[in-house]
């Protein structure tokens, strides 16, 4: 296993900043890390993401691991890699950018949904999967998938909130992606970054709860 999966399984909670960008994206990500995440992705799709994944590898060395999100093809793998990004995550499924990460020693986090994909992407090299829409699928649908695949640890991404978190851990996911519960637009428009600690100390102490 390696020392990037060890530490997903520990922390289980991974940031995903989408579309923020300079100092509010800097002064969200501080936050965050503040509240006790260490585990935060800039999605490929994010104006200026390999910038934002350089400057935070520097800024946040030793407190938190950046990672690249939406890394849709062996394209965004290479630039990702190239910007610093410690891990890549994908919406789908796309076995070179497993080999591309499995030949840096980099753990490479696909988006699946069907058993199909799971299975698929665990016998291409992925460690985890990410299990995507969440929210749409439902946990009922996490707990079904979970009986005969519970050998392929899966990150539940989408509808997990403050109610929910417990349930998704309780289906069997070892970790959860988290974009907009944790980033909130109007407290950053607002430049209230205390919230954002305060509401991740939140989602971080109901995780140690749970181990």
């Amino acid at each position: 296993m390696s020392g990037m999966m060890e530490l997903l399984l520990k922390e289980r909670i991974v940031a995903i900043v989408r579309g923020l960008e300079g100092e509010a994206a800097d002064r969200a990500a501080e936050a965050l890390i503040e509240g006790g995440i260490r585990l935060v992705e800039v999605t490929m799709n994010t104006p200026g993401a390999p910038k934002t994944i350089a400057g935070w590898r520097e800024k946040f060395d030793g407190r938190a691991m950046i990672g690249a999100g939406t890394v849709l093809d062996l394209r965004m793998a290479r630039e990702a890699v190239q910007a610093g990004a410690q891990y890549l995550i994908s919406p789908n499924l796309d076995e070179e950018v497993i080999a591309f990460g499995l030949e840096r020693g980099l753990s490479v986090w696909p988006g699946v949904m069907t058993p199909t994909e799971i299975v698929r992407a665990w016998k291409a090299g992925a460690e985890a999967v990410k299990v995507f829409p969440m929210a749409s699928l439902g946990v009922e649908y996490l707990k079904e998938i979970r009986a005969p695949l519970d050998h392929i640890p899966m990150i539940a991404t989408g509808g997990v909130d403050l109610t929910t978190i417990r349930a998704y851990f309780e289906a069997g996911a070892v970790a959860v992606g988290m974009g907009s519960r944790l980033l909130n637009r109007d407290w950053i428009r607002a430049g209230d970054f205390g919230r954002l600690t305060e509401n991740a100390r939140r989602y971080v102490e109901i995780v140690r709860s749970l181990t």
